[in-house]
């Protein structure tokens, strides 16, 4: 039997180990979803939100066990109170449009013929959720695919194993039967074995490049619909109009977060030349005042990455851009142990000729250019195999707007960064892959339309 071990950035202690299910094991499992989903669709769609929303009096009640085991599991400060906002926030804007969302299309409703589009549930939903940002990136789909009427099978990351049994605790305590949501235990192998033999109905999977590459070949010829949130690589523009500090704040805060371990996370950023130096100099103080260490200390805002070898990873990409020119202007924390705690970086000098400006860093650094024009720096923030998000500092509504809609990319925001806003379809293009998140979207992607063309006379 294979074993799923979460390994805590802390102090490298093994903070948790489960057992996968076997094969047989998992088939059953997605059995019991399958007989049990008609009967929960069944249910009034009110009857579904209201026991859905129950979730989040269960999770705001149990708030501190939530803080503490994401800081064991993935090092986050327990100064910053887990994910409770987002999950709050996310989940009651799904069951709030909940009801206009899933409600058909009436096309005509005559004395002699009904013409309606209706929206039914997919079956059985499987969510595989990164460790990230786990309670929310999971609770994405999983709120809005019980609320259409499916059942649900998550899958969680191994880093944030015990996120997904908190999460099934929850739900079951709210309402939802056992068989209906299920939180199980997988290894690789037995993942793909499922998704191959057409065992769901619908996949969501947020993660790697790679790990997308995957669920969509082990889905070829299954027909069985993946939506994917993949890699990002997320510009912010600062142009010489900004509001300075709130750029710096804005940006700074955007790569840092989290140890920039987000998905839409600010990894690059261009400045109007008139701007740089002092930008750099306001970035460089910002990252200065951060304080690396134990994130089971108040004191601390910035904790240690998830996993030695993603910060193996930044380092590399740090050195690389060093040794090709770039300049590193932050000094070693007193924390950074060259392991899981990794010293945040401000980067200058670099180029896309570099892999900190290429690749996905996912950790504390960020490389900062300057810019002549809007031109020049849309031509660069479209210069990524990503897109997810993309941030610019200005004045100028009109001026956003414009270079957004010239953007690749997901997302556009103006004067913010690295957010989530639940009102607007959650999406990417290019590498960072294809889905439709949260929003009234949300639920057409978690569901599918059928046709009614009923002649009545």
């Amino acid at each position: 039997m294979s074993t799923i071990t979460c390994i805590s950035p802390i102090d490298g202690s093994v903070y948790a180990t489960r057992d996968c299910l076997s094969h047989a094991e998992a088939i059953e499992a997605v059995s019991r979803a399958r007989a049990a989903q008609p009967a929960w669709a069944a249910r009034p769609l009110k009857e579904r939100v209201e026991i859905v929303m129950g979730v989040i009096d269960r999770i705001e009640a149990e708030q501190e066990r939530m803080t503490l085991e994401l800081a064991h599991q993935m090092g986050r400060p327990v100064r910053y109170g887990g994910e409770l906002g987002g999950f709050k926030e996310r989940t009651t804007h799904m069951g709030r449009i909940a009801a206009e969302s899933l409600a058909p299309l009436v096309i005509e409703d005559s004395d002699t013929t009904l013409r309606k589009i209706a929206f039914e549930p997919h079956g059985v939903v499987f969510v595989v959720a990164p460790w990230n940002y786990p309670y929310m990136t999971a609770n994405n789909t999983v709120a809005p695919a019980l609320i259409a009427g499916n059942a649900v099978i998550l899958k969680h990351a191994s880093q944030t194993i015990l996120v997904g049994e908190h999460l099934a605790e929850a739900y079951h305590a709210a309402g939802v039967p056992a068989d209906v949501f299920q939180n199980i235990v997988l290894d690789h192998d037995t993942t793909s074995a499922l998704i191959a033999e057409d065992a769901f109905d619908f996949i969501n999977f947020t993660g790697s490049v790679g790990g997308g590459r995957a669920m969509e070949r082990a889905a070829a010829g299954t027909f069985t619909g993946v939506a994917t949130e993949l890699g990002g690589k997320d510009p912010g523009y600062v142009r010489a109009d900004a509001d300075l500090d709130a750029a710096v704040d804005g940006l700074m805060d955007g790569a840092m977060f989290n140890a920039g371990q987000c998905c839409c996370g600010i990894e690059r950023i261009y400045v109007h030349h008139t701007l740089f130096d002092a930008f750099v100099a306001k970035a460089v103080a910002w990252t200065q005042a951060l304080v690396l260490g134990n994130p089971l200390e108040q004191a601390t805002t910035l904790g240690p990455m998830a996993n030695v070898r993603f910060a193996s990873e930044v380092r590399a990409q740090i050195d690389e851009a060093v040794a090709m020119g770039a300049t590193a202007h932050i000094a070693p924390m007193p924390a950074d142990d060259g392991g899981a705690y990794l010293t945040p970086q401000v980067l200058t000098g670099v180029s896309h000729d570099m892999r900190v400006m290429r690749d996905e860093s996912f950790g504390p650094v960020v490389g900062i250019m300057p810019v002549q024009d809007d031109e020049e720096a849309i031509t660069l923030m479209n210069d990524s195999v990503f897109g997810l998000t993309a941030a610019i500092f200005t004045r100028d509504a009109a001026a956003a707007e414009a270079i957004g809609a010239r953007l690749e990319t997901g997302t556009v925001f103006m004067n913010r960064a690295d957010y989530l806003d639940p009102a607007l379809c959650w999406t990417g293009c290019k590498q960072t892959g294809r889905g439709a998140g949260l929003s009234e979207l949300g639920y057409r992607a978690l569901t599918h339309p059928k046709s009614y063309h009923l002649k009545k006379a």
